[in-house]
Order: structure tokens, then sequence, then C-alpha cells
């Protein structure tokens, strides 16, 4: 199903009015308060947010698995999906592939396809952390930190085939998971692990073409519940040092302890120049991969905060990669995206109106309810009229989630696909 310029204007119709109204009123009581609205519904139709090729299908748990029927079978129909999403929000222009569940059959067409969806291919990722049914090696006991040279090897290599894809399609970056680590005290020798994984990063990153970067990211628990070889910030941060200048640091919302202070963990490493992007999703008690905002909105807010000013005065860190790594088994896939589409230009619109000026005096005069006053009323501020009027000047829908529904998106792609299809991925 292609989403056109029609099907938009057809769905906006109803709604001009109603946004006209909100869109006014807002404009001009931010504008009264000093800021410039023409500027940060530029910024917010400029920013865009990668869609993870294995969110479009439903997720799963250990325990089962319930399909929304019409998912997307192959890569082909996977682009389709995402060129629905950008149609309908203007910020959804780049998918992230994970290999081998996304190697092209045919490099030509498919470029071809996300060409004339104005798609672009973001990082792209690798797979270690299952066994593949022609692998001579198994991942079971870690595969960069192996104690076994032949698994690592194997691993090191497929890291480099997905650069090769990833080069082929026009990606410049490639993002490093790892499941390693250990369920039992005294299963592995933690050094030895580590200085296994920093030693075979570094024979990836010596593959990495030179306008190419490649992210690490880190995750405290699970698969493995003892040990994880990169556990934190701090870990992923010493690994990217240790392989050089292209290589950073990868933030997922969901791999944290409770309670982490994100943000701060996002200042840091940005004055390091050393924030390579994001996994946006939320989370109640660990890796989640719920609805971004869904759960914890002011934490969002509050590390938008520290983006918004990493990106005004920490010129030693690169563009960011921003990607959203969410799926859950109860939402129709697509509607979820929009959704966390939608959050995260909530979040990034509120910390455009943050004072920084006023922000920093009062942080300089120790006023700390004035610092939390300047941050609340940026906060409480509804900003939506603003995301709207940032998708009409792109021409997206002024409400993509009741104009998803209003064209029966999944009922037209199951139409298509038919109710036995199933993604693939996780």
């Amino acid at each position: 199903m292609i989403i056109n310029n029609d099907h938009i204007q057809d769905s906006n119709r109803n709604k001009l009015e109603e946004h006209s109204e909100s869109f006014d009123f807002l404009a001009n009581k931010l504008s009264k308060k000093g800021h410039n609205i023409s500027n940060i519904v530029s910024k917010l139709s400029e920013f865009q947010v990668a869609i993870p090729s294995w969110a479009l299908g439903a997720g799963g748990t250990r325990f089962g698995r319930f399909s929304f029927y019409g998912e997307p079978s192959n890569l082909e129909q996977k682009i389709e999906d995402v060129g629905i999403l950008h149609s309908l929000t203007q910020t959804a222009g780049a998918v992230s592939l994970h290999i081998p569940w996304d190697i092209p059959s045919d490099y030509k067409a498919i470029k071809e396809k996300a060409d004339a969806l104005h798609i672009k291919f973001d990082a792209v990722n690798s797979n270690t952390f299952q066994d593949q049914t022609d692998a001579k090696e198994s991942y079971k006991y870690g595969s960069l930190s192996n104690i076994s040279s032949a698994v690592r090897e194997q691993a090191i290599q497929h890291n480099l085939d997905v650069i090769n894809i990833g080069n082929k399609l026009g990606s410049k970056c490639l993002t490093v998971w790892l499941a390693d680590g250990s369920c039992f005290p005294g299963q592995n020798n933690f050094q030895t692990a580590f200085q296994n994984t920093q030693d075979s990063l570094k024979d990836i990153y010596k593959g990495l073409p030179n306008d190419w970067s490649m992210l690490i990211e880190y995750k405290p628990y699970e698969p493995n519940f003892y040990s994880t070889v990169i556990q934190d910030w701090g870990a992923s941060l010493m690994l990217a040092n240790g392989c050089g200048d292209k290589a950073y640091t990868l933030v997922d919302l969901g791999h944290h302890l409770p309670n982490s202070n994100i943000e701060q963990i996002v200042a840091i490493l940005q004055l390091k120049g050393k924030l390579g992007g994001f996994h946006f999703n939320d989370s109640k008690y660990g890796d989640d991969d719920l609805t971004v905002g869904s759960i914890k909105p002011y934490a969002l807010f509050l590390i938008f905060n520290e983006l918004v000013y990493g990106m005004q005065n920490n010129p030693q860190n690169p563009d960011l990669a921003w990607m959203i790594d969410a799926s859950h088994n109860v939402k129709d896939p697509l509607e979820d995206l929009i959704q966390s589409l939608e959050a995260i230009q909530e979040a990034y619109a509120k910390a455009l109106l943050i004072d920084q000026e006023a922000l920093k005096a009062a942080q300089a005069n120790n006023d700390v309810v004035k610092c939390q006053e300047i941050l609340q009323g940026a906060y409480r501020t509804d900003v939506r009229p603003l995301l709207e009027k940032a998708r009409l000047n792109t021409g997206g829908a002024i409400s993509p989630i009741d104009s998803y529904r209003r064209l029966d998106v999944r009922g037209q792609l199951i139409k298509e696909r038919g109710k036995n299809t199933i993604a693939t991925g996780l």
C-alpha cells in the first residue's frame, strides 16, 4: 500500500480549522515569550528518526507472539511499511536493517524502492546473539568475547560482511550489540572476555570505510544474568576509545538499571565527543521495549534537554543517529511506531522551548526553584500544534494515527498480504 498526497489531504481536510486555531493560539503565546516559532517548526520538520526493520511485525515474548496479520514477509514489504510511516509523519525517513534478517536479494531494486519512498538506509546492525543455520561455530558461550578464536573470527567476519552489505545500500554506520556474558560466577574470566572483545572490535574497526562510524551498544543484563561483557556506558566508552575516533557509544533507553540517570550519561558522552546515537523506547522494569514516552515521558524530556544543550554547545560530538528500538505484542506495530515518533518529536519540541540562558543564570545563582520552574514550564506546554504544523509543512498528516485508521491501512495490508505472513526478526 502506498499513501499518496491525495490521501493525506483528504484525511487532513476536517482537521485544518481546529489545527489553525490551536497553532495560532500557541504561536502567539510563545512568540510573546521570545521564541522563534518558524525556527522551532523548521527543526521539527528536519528531525528524522530511523525505523528498525524488526519492529514492523508483531513483537513477542518468551511465552507467545500474537500476529496483527498483514505483516511484511520480506525486505521490500518492510520498506513499504516504512514508506507508510514516513508519508503520514514525515519524520521516518530512514530504515535500520538487521543482518542476516534483511539481506537484499537485489540491491538495485531495494535501493530504487527506498528512493521512490524517500527512505534512506541508516545504521546496519549485526547479529551474533543467535546461531545461524549455516554457521560452523556457535555463539552459545559468546561471540566477540568467546574463548575460542574460531568463534571470534566468525563473529568478526560477520560484522565485516554487514559493513559490506550496508556499504552497497548507502549506509554509513555499523551498530554492534553483544549478548556476551555469563550466567554463573566463575563461568568467565572477566578480564579475558573484555580483552577479547576489545581485540575483536579493533579488527572490525579496521574494516570500516573512511566515512563510516561504529556504534557500540551496552546492556546491564539479559540474556546473561550474572555478567555482561559490555554492561554499561563506561565499558562501551572504553571500548570505543580503544578502537579510534570513528567509534562511539550508543545509548538504548531500555538498557539501564532502574532509576539510572540517563540524561547525565548523555551529557558526559557529548562533552567527550563520544555519543553516537540512540535507540528510543520506554520501560517499566527493564528492557521492556515499550512505546516511547508511554511510561516515563518526563525522563525523555530531560534527556532531550541535555541533547539540545549538547547539539548547541558540543561541536566535538558528531551528528547523532536517531533510531527507535521498540516492539510490543499487543499493539498494531505501525500504530506503535507512530506513537513513538510523536513522543520523540514532542520531547524534542519541549526541550527547544527551554530558555537555556535563563537556566544557566539560575544555575549560577544556585536558584534551585527557578531551575525547576524553567524546566517544568517547558514540559507543561502542549506542543502538539507545533508538531502538526511541521507535518503539514512537509506534506504529512495532522493526526497520523487518525489518518492511519481512516485509511484502514492495516485492513489494506491484510488484503494485500493475507493473514499468515510473519515478519523476520525477533
